[in-house]
């Protein structure tokens, strides 16, 4: 539209990232502004400071699991609000200025999630070579294509090939095909959007003190409602050793009724609660609502009660 500037989207970059593909795959990004950043901090904090409209981060590998610094960003700092969650499949290359050979490979650089998904294959294809850990998977293949590199040949999405002008010497080189990283599209706090019926919650727990049955009393507020949880992660807050806050994400969305039930739950019992948001779930599956649990249910038990008050 004429006058209204177009969108911006911070991403860990640098660019030919995987992080890049995934923020590419949405609509909204063939006509944002799309600015790679040096960490997961500084693309949320870009969002957090009004510098970008929202920024892709990765935050759980199918192989790897948790990503730990974006659990940790989104569990500290400003609110933000997960909107969107998008699963990319992982695929790596090994890439090289052209005319490199394999048998010319004496050092290789890559991030350490691609290294230790790879590692059966470096291990077969290049034993002598010495494995380099960089930030990021991007930026080992943008220093391949440096002037005097310092590495032989990268270990990076296939992206980077275009991105960096290099030669692919071989694809598909995980051990473990159909790998796969999820990654959420983060903005500033506002309202959810409405339901789906596939939907995802988010949120960071701090219980009150660790005790006997602290988490016990966490996940029951979840259990005896019937909403299921897809993920739990436990990360220390940093205040003390032993003190630790769960990152959960929760079947289901906020404004239903078993859903909002449990967060007051957690409210009620919790030192904590953060809302990270409720978003459509990426793989589009419908949440299944056991009997006595759907808003029906929970709005028939509140009018009986309410009848039982009134006498």
């Amino acid at each position: 539209m004429p006058g209204v500037p177009p969108a911006r989207y911070a991403y860990l970059g640098p660019e030919g990232t995987f992080t890049e593909a995934a923020l590419r795959s949405l609509p909204a990004a063939a006509t944002a502004a799309l600015q790679p950043c040096g960490s997961v901090g500084a693309a949320l904090d870009a969002v957090r400071e009004g510098d970008a409209d929202g920024a892709v981060v990765p935050i759980e590998n199918s192989v790897e699991g948790a990503v730990p610094v974006t659990l940790d960003a989104l569990s500290n700092g400003d609110l933000l609000m997960i909107t969107r969650e998008m699963h990319v499949e992982v695929q790596f290359s090994l890439l090289a200025k052209h005319g490199t050979k394999p048998e010319d490979i004496r050092r290789v650089a890559t991030h350490p999630h691609a290294e230790a998904q790879c590692r059966r294959w470096l291990a077969t294809h290049l034993p002598t070579a010495e494995v380099v850990l960089e930030a990021s998977t991007a930026l080992a293949a943008a220093m391949v294509a440096g002037p005097n590199a310092p590495y032989d040949a990268a270990i990076a999405a296939p992206i980077a090939a275009d991105t960096y002008r290099l030669a692919t010497l071989a694809s598909h080189i995980a051990d473990r095909a159909g790998a796969v990283t999820r990654f959420v599209l983060v903005s500033r706090p506002g309202a959810p959007q409405p339901p789906t019926g596939a939907d995802k919650t988010s949120l960071v727990v701090y219980i009150h003190e660790n005790r006997p049955g602290a988490l016990l009393e966490l996940l029951e507020q979840f259990a005896v409602r019937g909403v299921d949880l897809t993920w739990i992660q436990s990360r220390p807050t940093g205040s003390a050793l032993g003190k630790y806050c769960f990152t959960i994400d929760a079947e289901g969305h906020v404004f239903d009724a078993r859903v909002g039930e449990a967060l007051m739950g957690l409210r009620r019992t919790s030192d904590e609660v953060r809302f990270l948001g409720s978003y459509p779930r990426a793989d589009g599956v419908v949440t299944s609502v056991t009997t006595g649990t759907s808003d029906s249910d929970f709005a028939e038990a509140a009018g009986w009660l309410s009848s039982l008050r009134l006498g």
